[in-house]
């Protein structure tokens, strides 16, 4: 009796300009709404150094996550590899966003740059309101049918969810 394959698990990078904020939340939340069908990864164009705080605050006392393991890094570590869905979370990140190897489906999800904002409390309500936006955007990429979908229209749709 043969055991039955596994699925294939498609490869999601999130790109941010200093990857401590928003690439991130989407890398810790994909992790845990869907690791079965997907490896989050995410990455910065300028690195920062550190994870906001608050970041890590948030995903574990609001969503149950550990990203003690989370650290701010460079695209450039991810160079050779290749991903099937590669989607910019900031402006600033999907300008100057580089060609991937293997042509995957590139979409613009932006949201407001917590990091950005002034005073403690303020950070918090922005990564607060950031979370529950890419939150919300995972739901809707990870309920898509992407096997049953032809390229073209699984691009469209990644990409629609960016807009909404």
């Amino acid at each position: 009796m043969t055991k039955p394959s596994s699925p294939k698990k498609f490869k999601v990078l999130f790109l941010c300009t200093g990857n401590s904020a928003r690439s991130i939340l989407a890398e810790y939340f994909l992790r845990r709404i869907d690791p079965v069908h997907f490896e989050a990864f995410s990455a910065g164009a300028n690195p920062r150094g550190r994870v906001n705080p608050y970041v890590l605050e948030i995903l574990k006392d609001a969503y149950h996550i550990d990203a003690s393991d989370a650290r701010s890094k460079s695209w450039e570590e991810f160079r050779d590899v290749t991903f099937d869905f590669v989607v910019t979370v900031c402006d600033r990140a999907r300008e100057s966003c580089p060609i991937w190897p293997g042509q995957p489906i590139v979409a613009h999800w932006g949201s407001e740059d917590p990091d950005a904002v002034e005073g403690d409390e303020a950070k918090r309500q922005a990564v607060k309101r950031v979370a529950v936006e890419i939150h919300r955007r995972l739901g809707l990429f990870t309920a898509l049918p992407i096997a049953s979908l032809d390229r073209l229209r699984l691009e469209a749709m990644t990409r629609t969810i960016g807009q909404s």
